[in-house]
């Protein structure tokens, strides 16, 4: 009768035998299985609902448009829980607003009005992303306005101008120039204009 230590070996040994190639052909080939014939293959309808991504140059930014003041009191019931009635940021949720001129201190304050190189960005973001506890509950009207809000607290846009898929685009950011392009060439690049208050 072979010990325990006796068997483990032998077990061990075998197992750390290398593979052939032909053995290990025939494990993928097994592996395979058919389809299951789960699920089913998205309509176009269900595929833009999800596509929501919005490029730095406005594509893929939806119809819809907003101001600040539209923004002011839906900011002040949505977001000002977590990023302050000023959007100054309130214990771990970051600060939108603020920042300008400290990113070469010691301490800087990474803002939408001191970081953020697009306004789309912006969009993009509270669209997916925001509010915290119901992400993707705003109409693309009010993420206009909170966007609208957002640039005008940061003294980037007037409190009136109308934000849609045509002017957001063309906002220029105080830190736009602060990045390095991309040379790779299938990123392509990115055309904005500069808008004025």
């Amino acid at each position: 009768m072979c010990s325990r230590s006796l068997w483990v070996g032998m077990i061990f040994v075998l197992l750390c035998q290398p593979m052939t190639h032909a053995e290990h052909i025939a494990g993928v080939e097994q592996a395979r299985t058919p389809p299951l014939h789960i699920g089913r293959t998205p309509t176009p309808d269900e595929l833009e609902a999800v596509d929501l991504t919005v490029l730095p140059g406005g594509a893929g930014l939806p119809t819809g448009h907003g101001t600040a003041e539209e923004g002011k009191p839906l900011y002040a019931a949505r977001c000002a829980m977590c990023h302050g009635l000023n959007g100054e940021g309130l214990g771990d949720y970051a600060a939108l607003v603020g920042g300008r001129g400290s990113l070469e201190s010691e301490t800087p304050v990474l803002t939408v009005g001191s970081y953020w190189p697009y306004a789309t960005t912006v969009f993009d973001y509270i669209r997916r992303a925001m509010p915290y506890d119901s992400p993707g509950s705003l109409s693309d009207h009010e993420v206009y306005a909170l966007t609208a809000w957002i640039l005008y607290a940061n003294d980037i846009i007037n409190e009136k101008m109308i934000v849609d898929r045509a002017t957001l685009p063309r906002i220029r950011m105080p830190n736009r120039d602060g990045f390095i392009a991309d040379p790779r060439p299938d990123v392509g690049s990115v055309k904005a204009t500069s808008s004025s208050k």
